[in-house]
Formats: C-alpha cells, sequence, structure tokens
C-alpha cells in the first residue's frame, strides 16, 4: 500500500476510535513518538495503552488532514486535531473544553508499513483553548 493511504488509514483509525486499526498499520517494532511532549511509545503494546488512553480522555478525537507528501520510505502529512477534553490526561486534568490543533506528523516506511512516526503539534494553542495557560 502507498504511503498516502497508509496516512489516510491511520487519521481514519484515530477518528473512529480504532487504535486496533492504527496499531495493525504499524511494524511491530514501531516508534509512536509525540515530540511535543516528548512521549515515545515503542511496539504494538505501548501504542496500543497510548492510544486507548488518549481516546479515554479525547472519545471525540478526529484528525482532518492537510497535504499528504510522500516518496520512497518518507511521508509527511499537515492535519489538524478536534476534539473534547472530557477525561484527565498525564500532568492535564480535564476541562471539558474543545480544542482545534494544527500540526504534522514524519512517518517513515519499511516493508510497506509505518515503522516510525513523529508528530509536531502547537502545544501552547492547545494549553490556551484547554484553559490551562493565557
Amino acid at each position: 500500500m502507498d504511503a498516502t493511504k497508509l496516512i489516510e488509514q491511520w487519521a481514519a483509525g484515530w477518528s473512529n476510535g480504532d487504535v486496533g486499526q492504527v496499531v495493525e498499520l504499524f511494524t511491530a517494532d514501531c516508534v509512536y513518538e509525540d515530540v511535543t511532549f516528548a512521549a515515545v511509545q515503542h511496539g504494538y503494546a505501548e501504542l496500543a495503552a497510548f492510544g486507548r488512553g488518549f481516546l479515554a480522555a479525547v472519545p471525540d478525537f478526529t484528525i482532518e488532514l492537510g497535504p499528504v507528501l510522500a516518496e520512497a520510505d518518507r511521508a509527511a502529512a499537515e492535519w489538524t486535531m478536534h476534539g473534547t477534553h472530557t477525561g484527565d490526561l498525564p500532568d492535564l486534568p480535564a476541562t471539558g473544553r474543545r480544542f482545534t490543533i494544527r500540526g504534522m506528523s514524519a512517518f517513515r516506511t519499511r516493508d510497506g508499513r509505518p515503522s516510525h512516526r513523529s508528530d509536531y503539534w502547537d502545544a501552547a494553542t492547545c494549553l490556551r483553548q484547554l484553559g490551562h495557560s493565557r
């Protein structure tokens, strides 16, 4: 499957609340990195636990894809994430507020599947929207 289709399925899995769909796209030894929060998950079990925890805190989470660029074993996608923060996240107590945040993900693929993904997004805007800063 080409990288653009993989990224579309990745966004759809998150948007549908289907952590299993997200996990199954990746290699078993994947690295799933959130650069903004300095959080890294290794492999299926850690990625699944991260996904379940995040969706428990933001059950209406969606990803709206922007441009996707793919070449050889690298791909990148701009996106906008939306959701309502109804459950606690590490160091972020629930606020019940909605957020809309822009960001991007960089992917590396191996054997037709993502093996590494790094997210970069605007934490300052997120914290303001959630009422955790001014």
